[in-house]
């Protein structure tokens, strides 16, 4: 199980009056893959630059992809220009790959026997895993849940007089949380662009009907 694999998870239990935009997604996606990267030494940054190490197995079809695909001459690749060309298409891809694997089922129609085009998540083991990890507040996680504008909730663990205890969990083992911050900063600043995009977008066509329509 990935990290990329839980945010999607999670993501598809957000309420359907509050979707969660695929582009946002995907570029979260990118950088859940990313940080796994990182954490499994695949990868350092050198600033913000993506500096490949070895290319090991992870056990998973789209994290080895994501290795493979890596810029392996200088000048290496920054950690923004990752997240736009690994993340263009990307939440597509995660969904079929779970809906491949029988994570996924496509609810069918009540008076057609083909399937319609919602999509429901099966009761897994790795559902459950990634739903215990959103509870739990794990920090990495919860990041890239806000990114796309999942509202996390959290459970910690509370002392005697029922009071949250502070966490000491930073993301990452040691010597890589500083760049797993760095990417999660990336994700946040990266979106927040794609808002700004989609934003200016409908302001001109907004301008454009007014016109067209203007007598």
């Amino acid at each position: 199980m990935t990290t990329a694999q839980d945010l999607l998870i999670v993501s598809m239990g957000v309420e359907p009056d509050a979707p969660v935009h695929t582009g946002d997604l995907s570029l979260a996606l990118a950088g859940a893959e990313l940080v796994d990267l990182v954490e499994a030494e695949a990868v350092t940054l050198d600033g913000d630059l993506i500096v490949p190490g070895l290319l090991p197995s992870t056990g998973d079809r789209l994290l080895d992809d994501a290795a493979s695909s890596l810029v392996r001459q200088q000048p290496y690749e920054s950690t923004e220009d990752w997240l736009w060309r690994r993340g263009r298409g990307l939440a597509s891809a995660y969904l079929a790959a779970l809906e491949s694997d029988g994570l996924i089922t496509r609810a069918r129609g009540r008076w057609l026997p083909m399937p319609t085009g919602r999509r429901s998540l099966t009761d897994s083991p790795l559902r459950r895993r990634a739903e215990e990890r959103r509870a739990s507040g794990e920090p990495v996680l919860a990041a890239l849940a806000a990114a796309v504008g999942i509202e996390d909730k959290p459970t910690e663990p509370t002392d005697s007089a029922g009071r949250q205890e502070a966490s000491d969990d930073g993301p990452g083992p040691d010597g890589t949380g500083d760049a797993v911050e760095a990417v999660l900063a990336a994700v946040g600043d990266a979106v927040t662009e794609l808002e700004s995009v989609r934003q200016r977008r409908t302001i001109e066509d907004a301008a454009f009907d007014n016109v067209w329509r203007a007598p």
